[in-house]
């Protein structure tokens, strides 16, 4: 199956008795409607195995409906490039169907819908932590361009007192701050004389309006990833026996097991051996033990 954003061409190559090929090709549009059409026109065609490459996010939809009546191998474009000369769709399709009969394709890993949901929110939920990280660096070098050096004091410009310290800043940036006590906490270990040389900076107006929307993009951020790890968590109610197992894992906590099994699954007969299964995306697990625990 040649497939594309606005439509998928599907052959069927059939081989008879004396070895002799014959081929059945129409075109689809991606419309749900039109996809479950597909799905019946390859079972009225006895069709139960079927290729396709993986184009984008396009092949998804396709993906979700063909999978219910068919057993479908995802292939990587690059090895299911036809020969250069002149393309077509139809030519396309014709040689994904040729060099799959020929058992010439290796299909990608592809998780049960479960697990693949379960992947979407934890990839999400990682660009959140990833967004967050981004503006918390542009928060810092708004107080950067201030030359207002929290960063030199204290050791988490995000902590409490730093954090107490900004809202005063913001509440009014053209009023100086003479008196830091009230804003020390136990862990605190600069001197008053320190901090207030380090607060001694001059944020324009701008600037400060900046830190603001910042600051407000950062609280959205973090409801949003609490609401993600929400969603996470009833997502993977099924699987907690093997999150427990991958958390054995010295280093892996219960979000960073979720993590593996999203990418991995819970099916460990998809994967030959130990080494197969450790390479896959890099997952390199340290202590053999470990390694043969996942596999039973």
């Amino acid at each position: 199956m040649d497939v594309h954003k606005s439509f998928v061409y599907a052959c069927i190559a059939s081989t008879n008795s004396q070895g002799i090929t014959t081929y059945k090709s129409k075109r689809f549009s991606t419309f749900t409607n039109d996809l479950r059409f597909c799905a019946l026109w390859l079972a009225e065609n006895n069709c139960k195995d079927a290729c396709m490459e993986s184009t984008g996010k396009y092949w998804i939809p396709i993906y979700n409906i063909l999978e219910l009546t068919c057993n479908i191998v995802l292939a990587h474009p690059k090895y299911v490039k036809a020969i250069k000369g002149k393309k077509t769709d139809k030519k396309d399709a014709k040689w994904i169907a040729d060099i799959f009969k020929h058992d010439l394709v290796s299909g990608s890993f592809i998780p049960p819908a479960d697990i693949r949901q379960l992947r979407d929110l934890v990839r999400y939920r990682w660009k959140l932590t990833n967004f967050n990280v981004g503006e918390k660096n542009r928060a810092q070098n708004c107080l950067t361009v201030s030359n207002i050096k929290l960063d030199d004091v204290f050791s988490d410009v995000f902590g409490k007192a730093s954090t107490n310290i900004v809202n005063r800043l913001l509440e009014n940036p053209t009023e100086k701050i003479t008196d830091v006590s009230s804003f020390r906490t136990k862990g605190t270990k600069a001197t008053d004389a320190e901090v207030l040389a380090a607060v001694d900076g001059e944020i324009c107006p701008e600037q400060a309006e900046k830190l603001r929307i910042i600051r407000s993009h950062m609280d959205n951020l973090e409801f949003c990833r609490l609401n993600t790890e929400s969603l996470i968590l009833s997502v993977v109610e099924n699987y907690l026996p093997q999150i427990n197992l991958i958390s054995t894992v010295p280093g892996i906590q219960s979000f960073a097991a979720i993590g593996v099994l999203s990418e991995i699954g819970s099916d460990m007969s998809v994967f030959p051996n130990v080494s197969n299964f450790t390479f896959y995306k890099k997952l390199y697990i340290i202590t053999r033990k470990k390694q043969y625990q996942f596999f039973g």
